[in-house]
């Protein structure tokens, strides 16, 4: 008896998880304080020159309360810090330090080696076609408006 093909949400988490997991041993060789994907999520939310939380709750799809227990982490772990907002008086910048540029750019090598390996296991050609399909605009899901 043949097994049943697994549905495509399922194979896009475990293709997310084994970036993830990729990325999270890269983080940790490298020395950054452990982060949990969430929190690896958010970070890549950033604007350089920082953002909101509003803006992050919007970017990530979660609420705000979220984002700001994720941000009060990731504070702790001397990853992000908040400042006044300069063009705000009423808001503040979420904004990595310089220990977050340093982890930001480790996770950025790291997904490239990442994509990389990935490369050399299915081809580049599958890769080129993955990044295709999953960069053209799917539109709202049906029933949706």
């Amino acid at each position: 008896m043949t097994e049943p093909r697994r549905d495509l949400p399922q194979l896009l988490g475990e293709a997310r998880r084994w970036f993830e997991d990729g990325l999270l041993a890269a983080l940790e060789a490298g020395g950054v304080p452990a982060v949990t994907p969430a929190q690896v999520q958010l970070f890549a939310a950033l604007d350089a020159e920082g953002s909101t939380v509003a803006e992050l709750a919007r970017r990530t799809g979660v609420t705000r309360q979220t984002v700001h227990q994720a941000v009060r982490s990731l504070i702790a772990a001397g990853l992000l810090e908040q400042v006044p907002d300069p063009a705000s008086a009423r808001q503040r910048l979420v904004r990595r330090t310089p220990a977050g540029r340093y982890a930001h750019d480790r996770a950025r090598r790291a997904l490239r080696r990442l994509e990389g390996r990935l490369a050399e296991r299915i081809g580049e050609e599958a890769l080129d076609a993955l990044r295709s399909a999953l960069e053209a605009p799917w539109g709202d899901p049906p029933g949706r408006r």
